[in-house]
């Protein structure tokens, strides 16, 4: 029998896994523990090379507290090859949602506007074949 390929599926509802886990502060052995697998099956399933059966999906979402549809959104945009990443597959990147939490904890809005124009400009440094700043906030005096 053949190894199963990753589906785009399947590896969005992992990564929506990750995502709702780590906005709870719960960590993957904790996860797993309370799911009856080790923390290594839980990153199967986050990383998609394990797919997540019904009733153990149902259960995860008991225990984060969501509703099953929660792991499924950006199904749209799996399948879809020309889309670039959504902003859901952001949030799964390391840091991403401390950065959001933190960032969403501001009240002062001219603080939020030069933190958004420092990453934008620190993404532009670090990877100049991107076009990150195109649409962005970012002063024509920081952009190259």
């Amino acid at each position: 029998m053949g190894e199963r390929r990753r589906d785009a599926v399947d590896m969005l509802v992992g990564r929506n896994i990750r995502i709702l886990r780590q906005d709870r502060g719960m960590s993957q052995t904790e996860l797993g523990r309370k799911i009856d697998v080790t923390f290594q099956q839980v990153q199967k399933y986050e990383n998609g090379t394990n797919r997540v059966g019904s009733g153990r999906l149902f259960k995860i979402a008991s225990i984060l507290g969501v509703p099953i549809t929660a792991f499924f959104e950006g199904a749209q945009q799996a399948g879809s090859e020309n889309a670039g990443p959504s902003p859901v597959a952001m949030l799964s990147e390391p840091y991403v949602l401390r950065l959001l939490q933190a960032f969403c904890a501001l009240e002062d809005m001219e603080l939020r506007r030069s933190l958004a124009e420092l990453a934008e400009y620190m993404a532009a440094e670090a990877l100049p074949s991107r076009h990150v700043v195109e649409n962005s906030v970012v002063p024509n005096r920081l952009r190259s």
